[in-house]
């Protein structure tokens, strides 16, 4: 699949959200990075030894490739979450101070950005900086049902708020006519096609 978008001139976000022991996670980057995907993410809540040996795997294959290392992300606080669903895993903090210590780490340990609702974009930019990238999934046109996704956004909303990428799945690949829903999707943001 991965091929097949690249002849086609795509570039790909490899969503496989990793989350194991370093030295797994940083076979499963040396492995994205071979691939040339242009971005893929792990789990912040997999450890600093986890984050420093994905970071470390990603530039080292990069190097060793002579290409543009993936940009690394880091997973915070998955969308389909609430506080509540915090509690009942063991974290004890308000689900924005998770979300913001987490960016916090992800910087702190090399990675490119995070991937976060938008509803935590503001505060995530005030604690890590303009240059982080902030990727949102959980987005949702207006016309769309939510489904297991609780910390939504609209995409004018996400890009309005300062996401740089935005990630919708449900709304295209489950719709009768995918294209057209992508192309509602990009009118509702009102940037031009």
């Amino acid at each position: 699949a991965i091929q097949m978008i690249h002849a086609h001139h795509g570039e790909v976000f490899l969503d496989l959200k990793f989350h194991d022991i370093p030295n797994t996670v940083g076979a499963a980057c040396e492995a994205a990075a071979r691939l040339k995907v242009f971005m893929v993410n792990v789990h912040v809540s997999g450890g600093k030894p986890m984050l420093f040996k994905a970071v470390q795997s990603i530039h080292q294959t990069a190097e060793k490739m002579k290409i543009t290392p993936p940009r690394l992300l880091g997973v915070t606080v998955l969308t389909s979450m609430t506080e509540s669903d915090l509690k009942d895993v063991g974290v004890k903090k308000k689900l924005k101070q998770q979300v913001q210590d987490l960016s916090v780490l992800a910087k702190n340990c090399g990675l490119d950005g995070v991937v976060a609702s938008g509803q935590e974009i503001e505060l995530i930019r005030k604690a890590a900086g303009s240059d982080f990238l902030i990727v949102t999934p959980g987005v949702r046109p207006i016309w769309a049902a939510h489904g297991d996704q609780r910390r939504v956004i609209t995409p004018r909303e996400a890009i309005q708020r300062g996401a740089d990428f935005i990630v919708v799945g449900r709304p295209i690949t489950e719709h009768a006519k995918p294209r057209i829903a992508a192309e509602r999707i990009v009118d509702e943001m009102g940037v031009k096609s």
